[in-house]
């Protein structure tokens, strides 16, 4: 069943309120090997990029400090 006009504005505002929108771009064929690779993490591909940019900043910050 698709969703309401009111459900998609719900959603539209909830979105809005509580997400920042980043547009990425990649060469040609490596969406592909990112969707794959987060299938087989079993994350979407979302949860992926967002746990590889905190793993990533995490990473320099250590490095910054004289940790790693």
């Amino acid at each position: 069943m698709p969703a309401s006009k009111a459900n998609q504005k719900a959603v539209a505002k909830y979105m809005k309120a509580n997400y920042d929108d980043i547009k990425v771009r990649a060469p040609k064929g490596k969406r592909d090997l990112i969707q794959a690779h987060a299938k087989l993490q079993n994350e979407s591909t979302n949860a992926f990029i967002n746990r590889a940019i905190d793993e990533t900043i995490e990473r320099d910050n250590v490095k910054e400090k004289g940790e790693g």
